[in-house]
């Protein structure tokens, strides 16, 4: 089992009108983490050069 992040607005709930979204306090920017069943300090590294790649833009 993998790892997975992904944005719902543009995915699992993309049908869902926004008014349910905010109804609910959630964002078109929020994202979803699975963690799968890799190395820790993988899973970290990767996060961590994600975040500092995306705050870099």
């Amino acid at each position: 089992m993998h790892s997975l992040i992904i944005n719902p607005a543009r995915t699992t709930h993309r049908e869902v009108p926004f008014e349910f979204w905010e109804k609910d306090g959630l964002i078109p920017q929020l994202i979803r983490l699975s963690i799968g069943l890799e190395d820790a300090d993988d899973l970290i590294a990767d996060l961590d050069q994600a975040i500092h790649t995306a705050f870099e833009s």
